[in-house]
């Protein structure tokens, strides 16, 4: 399977809109990802 390359201006994007509130499963359905990607990219994220 191909992996997909998202650039860190959506990651971030990404991490903001759960912040507002909406809902980790739609966010990891609407871009094809696995729930598990969604926390590393936030733990990774937290750092900064």
């Amino acid at each position: 399977m191909k992996r997909k390359h998202f650039p860190a201006e959506q990651i971030v994007s990404v991490l903001k809109q759960a912040e507002l509130g909406m809902a980790v499963g739609d966010i990891v359905r609407q871009l094809g990802i696995s729930e598990q990607t969604f926390y590393r990219w936030k733990k990774q994220c937290d750092g900064m």
